[in-house]
C-alpha cells in the first residue's frame, strides 16, 4: 500500500503484515524519481495518487493541491495578530506537481520520472484563462479556491495518457469540477505536456471532491466539505466513469449512486482518502483522526464492505 503524508515531498510505501495490518514503513521521496520545483525538501502537499498496472512494474501517478495558501491562525496567536496572518498568501511552485514515475520492485525508479512544467505549460497556466476556473486560482484552497483532491489514471498502463483531476474547490454553485487531462511526452525526458484539459460538472450537493479511486470501470468519489466544516461526508459511485472517454460532461445527481454515508466527527475524523481492499472492500484514512485512533506507531482507518450492494461498516483498520 501506498500512502501520500500531505506533508514533506515523499511517500510511504507499507507491507500487509501476518496479523492484516499494515507496516513496516519505507519512505519513497519523490525527488528520487523526478524533478521537483523548488528545494527537494520542500512540502509537494500531494492530494492524490493512483496506480496503473502493480506496485511491482507499474506507473505511479502522483499529483500536488496546485493550491494558494493562506497562513493559518493559530489557538494561542493574539489577537492583534490575527487579520495580518489572514492576509498572508503563498503561492507555492511545489504544489504544482502532477507526475508520472515507472515502478520497479515496489519503488519509483531512480530518475525515470516525467512531470507537467509548474508553469504557463503547466495545468495551472493552462486555466488562466478559463472562464470558469480562471478566478479561482488566486482564492486559497480553503476559501473554495482552486484545489486538486484526488487522481484517477485511465486506460492501458502502456498508452495511458488520460488522467481525471478531482478539485475540492471551486464548487459552482454547488456542482463539483472534474477536470480530464489528456497527456503526451514533453520535449524534454523528464517532462510531459498537457494536450488538452476538459471539464465535468458534477453535482455532489454543495461538496466538493476529496478523493477518487477506480473501481473496474467505475469511479468511486469521496464527496466532502469544501470549506472548514466537519460534515457531511460519503462516497459516490459513477458507473462506467473509469472508462476513457465514458464520463459525460454534465452528471446530475440523479446519476450517481450513494455507496455510503460516513460520519466524520466534530472537528476531528474527516474523510480524506479511500482505496480499494480486495475485491469487496474500500479503505477510509481521515484527516485530524480522533484521539483514540492515533497510537504510538500506527492510525486506525475504517474498512467498509460490500461495495458493490452499498457499503456496510466494518471493524477499524490499522495502518
Amino acid at each position: 500500500m501506498l500512502l501520500a503524508p500531505d506533508e514533506g515531498a515523499a511517500l510511504v510505501r507499507l507491507t500487509r503484515l501476518a496479523d492484516g495490518s499494515w507496516g513496516d514503513p519505507v519512505e519513497l521521496p519523490l525527488a528520487d524519481a523526478v524533478d521537483l520545483p523548488g528545494d527537494p525538501d520542500d512540502e509537494v502537499d500531494v492530494e492524490g495518487i493512483d496506480v496503473q498496472g502493480s506496485l511491482r512494474d507499474g506507473l505511479l501517478w502522483v499529483t500536488g493541491s496546485h493550491s494558494v495558501r493562506r497562513k493559518r491562525v493559530k489557538r494561542h496567536t493574539p489577537p492583534s495578530e490575527v487579520l495580518d496572518r489572514l492576509a498572508r498568501l503563498s503561492a507555492e511552485k511545489p504544489r504544482r506537481v502532477l507526475a508520472r514515475l515507472p515502478i520497479a520492485d515496489g519503488r519509483p525508479v531512480l530518475g525515470a520520472g516525467a512531470r507537467l512544467p509548474s508553469g504557463k505549460r503547466g495545468l495551472v497556466g493552462a486555466l488562466a484563462d478559463d472562464e470558469h476556473l480562471g478566478p479561482f486560482l488566486r482564492i486559497p484552497g480553503k476559501d473554495n479556491g482552486f484545489d486538486v483532491e484526488g487522481l484517477a489514471a485511465l486506460g492501458d498502463p502502456a498508452e495511458v495518457t488520460t488522467v481525471l483531476l478531482g478539485l475540492r474547490g471551486p464548487v459552482l454553485r454547488g456542482w463539483a469540477v472534474l477536470l480530464r487531462l489528456e497527456l503526451g511526452p514533453g520535449e524534454d525526458p523528464g517532462e510531459l505536456a498537457l494536450r488538452s484539459v476538459a471539464k465535468h460538472v458534477v453535482d455532489l450537493g454543495g461538496l466538493g471532491v476529496r478523493d477518487l479511486a477506480r473501481d473496474g470501470d467505475d469511479l468511486l468519489v469521496l464527496a466532502g466539505p469544501t470549506m472548514v466544516l466537519s460534515r457531511p461526508a460519503r462516497v459516490l459511485r459513477l458507473r462506467g466513469a473509469a472508462v476513457p472517454g465514458a464520463l459525460p460532461e454534465v452528471v446530475f445527481a440523479r446519476d450517481l449512486d450513494t455507496v455510503c454515508e460516513l460520519a466524520p466527527g466534530d472537528g476531528e475524523d474527516h474523510p480524506e482518502a479511500i482505496a480499494i481492499v480486495g475485491e469487496d472492500s474500500l479503505l477510509v484514512l481521515h484527516d485530524s483522526p480522533a484521539p483514540d485512533r492515533v497510537g504510538a506507531h500506527s492510525v486506525q482507518g475504517d474498512l467498509l464492505t460490500g461495495l458493490g450492494r452499498g457499503a456496510a461498516p466494518a471493524a477499524r483498520f490499522v495502518v
